[in-house]
C-alpha cells in the first residue's frame, strides 16, 4: 500500500491500511521528511505538523518494523508483523 495524499489524514490511512494488509505487509508513505520542514521547529503549518504526527506514531508502534529512507522527500517503509 502507498500513502501520498492530504497530509493531515496520513495518520487516519496509516491506521486504515494496518487493518487491510496482512501480516509482513508494506505500507510506503511519502513525503516523511517534508522537505527538511519537519525538524524544523518554526515549522507549524498543519501539514508539517501532521506529518510529525505519523512519523512519532511509526516509530512508536509496537506492530510494525519501520525503515526511513532519506531520498527527496523521503519514505517510510512499514512492516506490518
Amino acid at each position: 500500500a502507498f500513502i501520498d495524499a492530504d497530509k493531515v489524514n496520513y495518520e487516519g490511512y496509516y491506521e486504515r491500511l494496518l487493518r487491510l494488509v496482512r501480516s509482513n505487509g508494506i505500507i510506503a508513505i511519502d513525503n516523511v521528511l517534508w522537505s527538511g520542514r519537519v525538524v524544523d521547529p518554526k515549522e507549524q503549518g498543519d501539514d508539517t505538523v501532521a506529518l510529525r504526527q505519523v512519523n512519532k506514531l511509526v516509530h512508536e508502534d509496537d506492530r510494525v518494523e519501520h525503515v526511513m529512507l532519506p531520498f527527496a522527500d523521503g519514505v517510510t517503509l512499514v512492516r506490518k508483523k
